[in-house]
């Protein structure tokens, strides 16, 4: 029987970096005030551009982002995805600016919810017992929040449909076209129309990006970075690590969200929003403990297999 390999002493920290600066987002956008949500995300779009190809140039791997344009298919999917993430992007910064990181938090907690309920609706996968309850849970969490807090938490909805069916495009695609030179794709589809706002803020001489000195402009520029860099990190983390740590981990990101707005930017949370925070905190929790679970009995059958082929050789 072979040993499994060391774990690599890296995969944890780049995880960690990941998550951290993806949860540290709401006190970075307002940094780019007096920009707005749109002008911030045609700013990302554009950046995170010129980023995503200079390290693409730098690693030699060019190749990798224009073959895709010769392939039409992968390249209709990814443009698909392109608009789901850019909805995403825009969402959630207009949160922030706004005052509702509370709810894009949300939004990123009832995401597994929401990526669990699509694959029963697009991939007609069968659900175990425990995840038709975290699903009940999410409902009725959102069932509280929508009568106890005057309508629908629409932001966190949007967040959460959206990422997750950016999520499920991108699994089409994902063993073909890695995250690098896919985030490239995208932002290229959505790069014209970014281009084409920020010629007209500028034709209207709206733009912040002109009007509001050298170092404004840096900020809006850094957004290709604070794109890009997690991105970077979360794909060298995940090729490092289990899958279920990388699932453990996705919750730090809204749980750093939740923190910044209750916290730091001093957001209420009424007796209502708590419950429905609670029970999708209780759905989640469900939900872990069942992929936990099953990851474990995959494992046992996996080394039993092992075993026994290898008594059946000797």
């Amino acid at each position: 029987m072979t040993t499994p390999p060391p774990p690599d002493r890296w995969g944890l920290p780049l995880g960690l970096g990941a998550y951290l600066l993806w949860g540290a987002m709401p006190l970075y956008f307002p940094l780019l005030e007096p920009a707005g949500a749109v002008e911030i995300i045609a700013h990302r779009i554009v950046w995170s551009l010129v980023f995503c190809v200079a390290l693409l140039a730098l690693t030699r791997s060019l190749g990798t982002y224009t073959a895709v344009f010769r392939r039409p298919r992968t390249l209709g999917v990814l443009a698909v995805a392109s608009a789901l993430i850019v909805v995403n992007w825009i969402t959630y910064v207009y949160a922030v600016l706004s005052g509702h990181v509370l709810d894009a938090a949300l939004g990123y907690y009832i995401n597994p919810l929401v990526t669990t309920m699509l694959g029963v609706l697009a991939l007609r996968e069968r659900l175990r017992p425990a995840q038709w309850v975290a699903l009940g849970f999410g409902v009725a969490a959102v069932v509280v929040l929508s009568t106890g807090v005057g309508g629908l938490p629409w932001i966190s909805l949007v967040l959460a449909l959206s990422f997750g069916t950016y999520s499920l495009t991108k699994n089409r695609v994902g063993r073909t076209v890695a995250a690098l030179p896919s985030l490239a794709v995208e932002t290229t589809v959505a790069a014209p129309f970014a281009l084409g706002y920020l010629g007209w803020l500028v034709a209207a001489g709206t733009s912040t990006f002109a009007q509001e000195g050298a170092g404004h402009a840096l900020l809006l520029v850094s957004a290709g970075v604070a794109t890009g860099l997690p991105l970077l990190l979360f794909g060298a983390a995940a090729r490092r690590l289990p899958l279920s740590v990388v699932g453990m981990l996705q919750y730090l990101t809204p749980t750093l969200q939740f923190v910044v707005g209750l916290v730091v930017l001093d957001e209420h949370m009424s007796p209502t929003r708590w419950v429905g925070f609670t029970l999708v905190w209780v759905a989640l929790v469900i939900l872990t403990a069942d992929a936990t679970r099953s990851a474990r009995a995959v494992r046992l059958a996996a080394a039993r297999g092992r075993a026994d082929a290898d008594a059946d050789a000797g």
